[in-house]
């Protein structure tokens, strides 16, 4: 069985090579997708035999696709965040799932997200995700342009966790989350798909964090800043869909309607810098765009970190 493995990346030097060695120590064939880094990120990956794709950010959609067409000939395909890795006994358990037969179209590893908040490094959270597709089955789209699974199809659950550096900063992942809030409403616009009320979104989502995942447990208070950081993206999004169905947001609907989609991301602009690294510089928050879409932030050709 032939795995290819491929990793998306911008500026991820300070994360990139534990990623890299743990695609490279399960994959046949190892792909890095470049969407314009400037901090030596392509030099780790290459250096590490990887295939070097550079390419315009236009979502994560796009970048899969074009990774796995250039892993034409695999069985299957696994891929890692640049911010994720495996730790040896993970690595051995997935070499022993290559050497299994695999026929499953998906297979899902556990992801254990780890906060470093508050002077401490605490397990915030774990889900599942899959990250093992079959190639036949591993059709990623243009319009997927935020983090999404694959249609539906048999999964099988492995027994293997990957490791995440989920957050170290609650203003940069406020910031990080409305900006993927925005690009979901985009995105699902069209979708038939109701409006939920935002603010029991918010509730639901800050006890299913804190309680159900049991991230208060483990990381007191710092865990609950960032539970509330994460129950806010998904008030937001349905907040968001509501202004983008009412006409709001009009050029940058456009943008994704016509699939112009690095005009899209140009027009979202990056995530705004932690608001301490603001302050100390003299600069107030970038804002995210106004109702009319316009927006004033720069040009953005990299996934966020």
């Amino acid at each position: 069985m032939h795995l290819g493995g491929f990793v998306i990346h911008g500026n991820s030097r300070a994360s990139l090579g534990r990623c890299l060695d743990s695609i490279a120590a399960v994959s046949d064939s190892c792909v890095a997708v470049d969407t314009g880094s400037s901090d030596g990120s392509a030099a780790l990956a290459s250096g590490r035999g990887f295939d070097l794709l550079v390419r315009r950010w236009e979502g994560y959609g796009a970048a899969r696709a074009a990774a796995v067409r250039a892993l034409k000939g695999c069985d299957y395909v696994f891929f890692l965040d640049s911010d994720e890795w495996l730790e040896p006994d993970a690595v051995a358990a997935l070499l022993r799932w290559k050497a299994s037969a695999p026929r499953a179209p998906h297979y899902s590893l556990v992801r254990r997200d780890w906060a470093r908040l508050g002077g401490r490094r605490f397990l915030y959270r774990t889900e599942r995700h899959v990250r093992l597709v079959r190639a036949d089955v591993a059709a990623w789209q243009r319009d997927m342009i935020v983090h999404e699974a694959l249609p539906g199809s048999e999964t099988v659950r492995l027994r293997v966790a990957l490791e995440h550096d989920f957050a170290d900063s609650i203003e940069a992942m406020r910031s990080k989350v409305e900006r993927y809030a925005l690009l979901w409403a985009i995105r699902y616009h069209r979708d038939p798909r109701s409006v939920k009320p935002p603010s029991l979104q918010r509730l639901a989502h800050l006890l299913r964090e804190v309680l159900l995942k049991g991230a208060l447990f483990r990381g007191g208070v710092p865990a609950l800043k960032l539970a509330a950081a994460v129950a806010h993206h998904h008030a937001r999004k349905y907040a968001l869909l509501r202004e983008v169905r009412r006409g709001d947001h009009a050029e940058l609907v456009q943008a994704f309607d016509e699939d112009r989609l690095s005009d899209l991301f140009r027009l979202v602009g990056p995530p705004a810098a932690p608001r301490r690294a603001l302050v100390s510089a003299g600069l107030g928050m970038t804002p995210l765009p106004t109702r009319s879409g316009l927006a004033p932030a720069p040009l953005s050709l990299r996934p966020p970190d």
